[in-house]
């Protein structure tokens, strides 16, 4: 398991503020948000494997930022940053490590 933490900067598109409101109502980025949030994180992480996550951590992150921007813009949400904040692994794969280090 990994766990992430996002940092997200969000505006709506003052364009098209009335859509966003008819649509989604006052609390859209609290709608919409956590759900493609988790939608992309989830899409994201399943590319990687664990190694990779640490290692091509910035290609991840870019990732990670150009999928979530495309997806708020359909709500017409603009994204203003995307940075992780934060990544860990879960309690086996830890464990999994240190045993291996152990072990050699």
């Amino acid at each position: 398991m990994v766990n992430l933490t996002l940092h997200v900067l969000s505006r709506p598109d003052v364009n098209r503020l009335p859509v966003i409101v008819q649509n989604l109502g006052l609390e859209y980025d609290e709608k919409v948000l956590p759900s493609i949030r988790n939608e992309v994180l989830k899409a994201m992480v399943a590319q990687f494997n664990a190694d990779q996550l640490l290692t091509e951590r910035p290609h991840f992150s870019a990732l990670i930022r150009d999928s979530l921007i495309r997806r708020a813009k359909d709500f017409n949400i603009v994204l203003d940053d995307v940075t992780i904040t934060h990544l860990s692994y879960g309690v086996e794969f830890s464990r999994a490590v240190e045993q291996k280090h152990v072990a050699q």
